[in-house]
């Protein structure tokens, strides 16, 4: 491959940004900062970006009170979540891994998913790693859930889901998650080895993931990889090809 897994996952998030939405990205959240900087870059160029923890992209003086502020007006069209387990439903756990009393490994919490994933437009959870131990049938603990009762107000809920190997996809009727496309290189079959619970396929299975254009490179590894550096230094060093 001629590109990095970590470009090929940012381009497929950015290639679903309309131009004029806007984007916001949490903390610790390198690949869907670069999704957001290359939709800017590329075909959303009226789209607003907000990134915590940048200067550069972070214009609310009064911490993160006047952006949960907006996410609950409704006022953005993206987010990112992720979580230690995703469940066959696309609930997420950041809270404990076990018994939440007495877990096996206590995570930091929520940090405002429980409401985001509500009330963002188009939630798009995202994972570093595909492994059965993460993409679980069901999570130890719901620090945010997919799905509600048709009484709860809820604008917004899960887009996609995109990970090393694959995008996945809800399946509107079951609720459930299902395999939508698999990245150059990997096959279906290694989805579900690597998956802890029955992955069908979409109806609208797409098959391989395109990977990114020669274009879509350039702007990742040369303006977005300099705006990335000034947020994730560390990140940007390991994850731009050359």
């Amino acid at each position: 491959m001629n590109y990095t897994t970590e470009e090929l996952m940012a381009t497929v998030i950015a290639r679903q940004v309309k131009n004029g939405e806007t984007i916001a990205v949490g903390t610790f959240s390198p690949i869907p900062s670069t999704a957001a900087l290359l939709a800017r870059e590329s075909h959303a160029p009226d789209s607003d970006v907000y990134i915590m923890g940048s200067k550069d992209w972070w214009p609310f003086s009064e911490g993160s009170m006047e952006f949960f502020n907006m996410a609950q007006k409704g006022r953005f069209d993206y987010f990112f979540l992720s979580g230690a387990q995703i469940d066959r439903k696309g609930n997420i756990n950041l809270h404990a891994i076990g018994d939440y009393d007495k877990p096996k490994v206590r995570l930091p919490g929520g940090a405002g998913s429980a409401m985001l994933y509500y009330m963002v437009k188009k939630v798009v959870l995202f994972k570093t790693d595909h492994s059965a131990k993460s993409f679980v049938e069901q999570v130890d603990f719901t620090t945010s859930s997919a799905s509600s009762p048709p009484s709860v107000h809820r604008p917004g809920g899960l887009h996609f889901l995109v990970t090393p190997l694959a995008i996945l996809v809800r399946n509107e009727d079951s609720g459930l998650l299902e395999l939508y496309s698999v990245h150059p290189g990997h096959t279906a079959e290694e989805v579900q080895a690597n998956t802890g619970f029955e992955l069908p396929l979409f109806e609208g299975f797409a098959g391989s993931t395109e990977p990114p254009s020669e274009d879509e490179l350039k702007l990742l590894r040369g303006p977005v990889r300099e705006n990335v550096a000034k947020i994730y230094p560390a990140f940007a060093k390991k994850a731009f090809g050359a």
